[in-house]
């Protein structure tokens, strides 16, 4: 498919009823020729906040897409844990198609079936006690804010108890909760954060991985712990054995919430349908978005049991978008094909594959992970070459760190697909530290 491909034009209405010339109610992607052209126009009209982009996509189907030259690449990035079930899949846009013929979008003030269905469902897999609840917003950020919302609505047992305010949050070194003020809050790098101080106050961060300083932080004032079962963004690194157990007895013992967000390590990334069910513990709350809606917008925060369930009362959240007919019905549809295609079982099977191979490839001095959310370290710091030699081969991948790589590609990644990029990967390697 050319970049010329996705082009069409309609006659609208005046406010009048009258005609509007069809050039000005046209809905147009001009032709272009190349993607530097696409590039070119991308500088001229948007915000440059994510830097240049590496190349103009214009089709995907499964795990692979094409690019605006007609270039095909693998994608081992699955926009970024996104995309469950890789591109354009035929159930999913089947749904969301005829869901959006039916019933688009409604206002909070009514529900919908699909909003239903999934609310339960999420309660279903979560194994959710009795009492816990969902509330939907369109990202994962949005998921969190409502959590810190959350958080800050566990205060104590009020002024004349005698007891302390709760107002501290606690975070981990290396954290990414997202951009909006409240997530930046929880967000652990100063690059993020610096621009935007001040920012909302008492968020504590403590080391990464050390209970004793987790443990040394949480006492009568603290609000909430939240924790990623797997930080993503800081390079895939699991939370140690033992740690979500310790974090949950001491915040229980608190009185203070347990949230964990696992908006990048849910719905069957790492190969379970959350990466904290085999911890043994129940959490206060859990944040859910990215794979959710196999690349439909939507975020989810569970609330776990009647009292926890109950610190968000009516008017003190909301959203416009957020749990409408048509994200929800693409969730549905996600859920069902990871359910009744045993996708989780096959996450296990081919991560595992490629854990085994990635450590087997002389230059990796370190791999990480669970399922399909994998990070392997370089014994040399030239990750962004390494990316950049493979998306001319190829490949997408992701360095969040200079001598880090990122893998996190849908989860119908096939076994040849795998096996494919590890027996590229030594020449590429190889490419990043000859250009050094």
């Amino acid at each position: 498919m050319s970049s010329t491909e996705l082009s069409h034009s309609a006659e609208g209405r005046s406010s009048d009823g009258g005609p509007i010339a069809a050039e000005a109610a046209a809905t147009t992607i001009v032709p272009s020729s190349n993607g530097a052209d696409w590039l070119s126009r991308y500088s001229s009209s948007l915000l440059g906040v994510f830097g240049a982009p590496q190349r103009v996509l214009v089709r995907g189907a499964g795990c692979l897409v094409w690019d605006a030259d007609g270039k095909e690449y693998l994608d081992l990035l699955g926009g970024i844990a996104v995309n469950a079930l890789g591109h354009a899949h035929p159930f999913v846009t089947s749904v969301i198609s005829s869901q959006l013929s039916t019933l688009g979008h409604v206002s909070n003030f009514f529900t919908s079936p699909t909003q239903v269905a999934l609310a339960e469902k999420l309660l279903e897999i979560a194994k959710a006690p009795a009492g816990s609840k969902v509330f939907f917003a369109n990202s994962g950020t949005e998921a969190v804010e409502a959590a810190f919302k959350l958080a800050r609505r566990n205060t104590g047992a009020g002024p004349d108890s005698g007891e302390a305010p709760r107002t501290k949050i606690i975070a981990l070194e290396g954290a990414f909760h997202g951009r909006t003020m409240g997530a930046l809050a929880l967000t652990y790098k100063e690059a993020y954060r610096a621009p935007f101080a001040p920012l909302p106050g008492g968020v504590v961060h403590v080391p990464f991985g050390d209970i004793d300083a987790l443990l040394a932080e949480i006492d009568e004032t603290t609000a909430a712990v939240i924790l990623e079962p797997i930080q993503g963004e800081a390079g895939v690194r699991p939370l140690p054995a033992g740690y979500l157990k310790a974090a949950r007895e001491a915040t229980s013992a608190a009185g203070a919430l347990l949230i964990l967000d696992e908006v990048q390590t849910g719905i069957g990334r790492t190969g379970k349908w959350l990466a904290s069910e085999d911890a043994g513990i129940v959490p206060d709350a859990v944040t859910l978005a990215k794979g959710l809606g196999g690349g439909f917008p939507i975020g989810a925060l569970i609330t776990y049991g009647p009292e926890v369930s109950a610190l968000l009362t009516a008017g003190q959240h909301g959203t416009t978008f957020g749990g409408n007919p048509v994200a929800t019905a693409a969730a549905l549809a996600t859920l069902h094909v990871l359910e009744n295609q045993q996708v989780l079982a096959h996450v296990r099977e081919v991560g595992e594959r490629l854990r085994a191979g990635l450590a087997g490839i002389d230059g990796v001095i370190e791999v990480r992970g669970e399922g399909l959310l994998i990070g392997f370290d370089l014994d040399a710091d030239v990750a962004p070459a390494v990316v950049a030699a493979a998306l001319d081969a190829g490949f997408i991948i992701n360095s969040p760190g200079p001598h880090t790589i990122r893998l996190a590609p849908p989860l119908i990644l096939t076994e040849a697909q795998a096996d494919s990029f590890l027996a590229a990967l030594p020449a590429l390697l190889q490419t990043a530290k000859d250009a050094q």
